[in-house]
């Protein structure tokens, strides 16, 4: 490490053996690591003998502490970015501080390693030739299908995250929106002891992820295929223009201009 550099490390989603030894090497060697959570983050260098200063550095603090952060790297200082839980930035905080890091001129270099969303990808079977990474929807229901509805006539292959005690309401809302019958995977757990790949369409997914407790415990990626053709599309964009207008007008208004809108039938929109 001959130039001062900010290393962003990717670090294990569950399995820690998934830590590469060029991420190990750089962890040794650094100053310091900047983590999300210290004590999480302290459990994983303990794990494999590595002892090093930690700084917290989360959401709250990224702001204040990264001008701190950068004066350290331009002092000569050589640290790494870890976040909980596999690639930092990737529904992480680290932004503030790559963005200040590169705006000062220090060098900022990716140690590549686990990531959840392409993990889950790679073994869903959706094609995965382009898709768009969504992250967390809305905590709240109206704001979470307000953000699906957005992204009704999406072609491509949609990646969310999603927490345990929301998995259900999001399905059931993408369900609303995307319709019964819409190809999607649910990977739970990846890594992990009891890792579970779900396939089917969304129905069937949240049929079984209500059916059985187990499948409601865990961190959860839902893979959603895109719209396939143009008369699908045409429908997943009448139904969200006929869901803002039903905000303000009679269903039966709404539907008939959603309809002459967007040229989706207007039976289909219609109690949709």
């Amino acid at each position: 490490m001959t130039v001062a550099t900010l290393y962003v490390v990717a670090t294990p989603i569950g399995n820690l053996a998934d830590l590469s030894p060029r991420g190990q090497e750089v962890l040794r060697t650094v100053a310091a690591i900047c983590a999300e959570d210290t004590r999480h983050t302290g459990q994983l260098l303990s794990h494999f003998g590595i002892q090093q200063p930690l700084v917290a550095l989360h959401e709250h603090n990224e702001e204040m502490l990264a001008e701190r952060i950068v004066a350290r790297l331009k002092a000569g200082e050589s640290l790494a970015l870890v976040s909980d839980a596999g690639t930092p930035l990737v529904s992480d905080p680290g932004f503030r501080l790559v963005r200040a890091a590169r705006a000062a001129g220090v060098k900022v270099s990716p140690v590549p390693g686990a990531c959840a969303a392409i993990a889950a990808l790679s073994v869903a079977g959706l094609p995965s030739d382009r898709f768009t990474f969504e992250g967390f929807l809305p905590a709240k229901g109206a704001g979470r299908r307000e953000r699906l509805q957005a992204l009704a006539g999406e072609v491509r292959t949609m990646v969310f995250y999603e927490s345990s005690h929301r998995i259900s309401e999001s399905l059931a809302d993408m369900r609303t929106v995307f319709g019964d019958g819409r190809p999607a995977v649910l990977a739970r757990e990846l890594t992990k002891l009891f890792e579970t790949v779900l396939d089917g369409d969304l129905a069937s997914l949240q049929d079984r992820v209500d059916g059985d407790d187990n499948q409601r415990k865990g961190e959860f990626v839902v893979m959603v295929q895109g719209a396939q053709d143009d008369e699908q599309a045409q429908l997943a964009h009448g139904r969200r223009v006929y869901a803002k207008l039903s905000e303000h007008l009679p269903p039966s208004t709404a539907a008939r201009l959603a309809a002459e809108l967007t040229g989706a039938p207007r039976k289909a929109l219609y109690g949709s």
